[in-house]
């Protein structure tokens, strides 16, 4: 015996707890805190947010809609609490947005925004989990080195779609009927 003690399993109410100031969430059985995005980080969850809602996230927005797309839904998932910075959902899985705190439905997709307090979680263990739950692709958008890599969920592995740098358009699954410019993204 190691003499220390057993590690509590962090409880939704641990999670009520963190100041406004935080993003909580429970990965693990731990409550894992991060600071609020930074000005770059949330310029680019904007922008993103803003173009895959209107080319896909509305019936009227110019493209061929079909997803309920939301920005930090908080996510209960596979025995974990999470909040992908975006996230979505088919309309066939989630035909309304339902009046809830939270979500167990699993997105179909989700874009983390990485930080350097976030991005070793974002790529490990918070990926794992969003595999486990079954959502068919993750980006991983870095504005700081202006990067973007696409991943789509395989059986139960992760292949690399698309990895991308700099000032560019793509058209990215799950999302490639529409072109997005990276540019724009980037926010500088």
């Amino acid at each position: 015996m190691s003499g220390l003690p057993a590690k509590r399993t962090a409880t939704y109410e641990d999670l009520v707890k963190v100041p406004e100031n935080l993003v909580g969430e429970i990965i693990d059985g731990e409550l894992v805190t991060s600071p609020r995005p930074a000005a770059r980080h949330a310029a680019a969850a904007s922008s993103l947010g803003a173009d895959i809602h209107t080319a896909f996230g509305r019936k009227s927005g110019g493209g061929p809609g079909g997803w309920v797309i939301l920005i930090e839904p908080e996510v209960h998932v596979v025995g974990q609490v999470l909040v992908p910075d975006i996230a979505g959902w088919r309309r066939e899985r989630m035909p309304e947005i339902p009046d809830v705190a939270f979500f167990d439905i699993a997105p179909d997709w989700v874009c983390e925004i990485s930080s350097p307090a976030t991005a070793a979680m974002d790529r490990t263990r918070k990926r794992h989990h969003y595999g486990r739950a079954g959502v068919g692709h993750v980006w991983i958008l870095d504005p700081g080195p202006a990067t973007l890599e696409v991943y789509r969920l395989d059986g139960d592995n992760w292949r690399l779609t698309l990895s991308v740098a700099g000032d560019v358009k793509v058209r990215a699954e799950p999302f490639e009927a529409v072109e997005i410019d990276l540019a724009e993204v980037w926010a500088r």
